[in-house]
């Protein structure tokens, strides 16, 4: 069985909206732990991301509330998952088990404090998204008209980023707030955008953002949100990932790509991975075109070589 490692799932969010989900196998949501087992998981990041309809002042504590949910109702109530903080955890974990890595959708949640970014750092977190969509303290996110790029408390969120040892996380920004990033990140990668070439949405990378994470040897985590595969949401089937993943290698990427699903962030999904279950089917697909040596770098490799820790 191929091993999984997903950059990107809103878990904690939907376990945050209701508390009775359990995650060993509930149906509400698309990754479980009984779907991690089933399709090979490795590694599964889990972003902590806070709503736009969240107070302002109370960010910071709906992000604690999400990591609490992380250890209590995650990783204490299945203990086959175990918490990653370094890259030696993740390669300690034996067939059984699967690794925890917690991550951050957005800075919202520490408004203008570094203090809060390592109280985050020490409770787990491993990867710094800057934005969402809009602007934050720290930047500007791809729906945010005026297109600024990283403000100068943004700078030191990225540089306490690599002294830290974080990914620092490229989804989400506008083009300007990219290109701040790319130049300064030690540790970059985009956990679940696309390829604008091939659909022009603004949360997918055009040619130009790809070669740049490729010279700094960032992974781009092509995800499964159908609205950025292409224009026909209900016809969107996993040959359109390979359409991604090809072209990203045909710019010199085979080292750079992973999967960053977005599962449980998203209400449509891909034919044939309607849930965390769908890897195999998506391993299958892999396997008519490339090397089974080529599809475990996309699945797995390639984001444990760049795991800064």
């Amino acid at each position: 069985m191929m091993k999984i490692f997903d950059a990107h799932c809103d878990v904690l969010y939907k376990m945050w909206l209701n508390n009775k989900i359990s995650f060993k196998d509930s149906d509400i949501l698309h990754v479980n732990y009984e779907n991690l087992v089933f399709a090979g998981s490795q590694v599964q990041c889990f972003a902590i991301y806070i709503p736009e309809s969240v107070r302002f002042d109370d960010r910071f504590n709906v992000a604690l509330e999400m990591v609490d949910i992380f250890y209590e109702r995650i990783l204490n109530e299945n203990p086959k998952i175990k918490l990653v903080l370094e890259k030696a955890d993740i390669l300690k974990l034996n067939e059984e088990e699967i690794g925890a890595i917690l991550t951050l959708e957005g800075c919202d949640a520490i408004g203008h404090d570094l203090v809060k970014l390592k109280t985050l750092y020490r409770l787990g977190v491993r990867s710094v998204g800057l934005t969402w969509n809009f602007a934050n303290a720290v930047a500007d996110g791809c729906r945010e008209k005026r297109n600024g790029g990283l403000s100068n408390f943004g700078m030191e969120v990225v540089q306490l980023s690599n002294d830290l040892k974080m990914w620092t996380d490229v989804s989400h920004l506008c083009e300007r707030s990219f290109w701040d990033t790319i130049e300064l990140a030690q540790f970059p990668i985009a956990s679940h955008s696309n390829v604008y070439s091939l659909f022009q949405h603004p949360r997918n990378l055009k040619d130009d953002q790809i070669k740049a994470m490729i010279a700094k040897k960032g992974i781009i985590g092509i995800t499964f949100v159908p609205y950025f595969l292409n224009e026909t949401v209900q016809n969107t089937h996993i040959k359109d990932i390979l359409n991604h993943i090809d072209y990203i290698c045909s710019l010199g990427g085979e080292r750079n790509i992973g999967f960053g699903s977005d599962f449980d962030g998203i209400d449509d999904t891909i034919n044939g991975l309607e849930d965390y279950r769908g890897y195999k089917v998506l391993v299958e697909e892999l396997q008519k075109q490339y090397s089974n040596e080529q599809i475990f770098k996309f699945c797995y490799q390639n984001f444990v070589d760049t795991f800064p820790n």
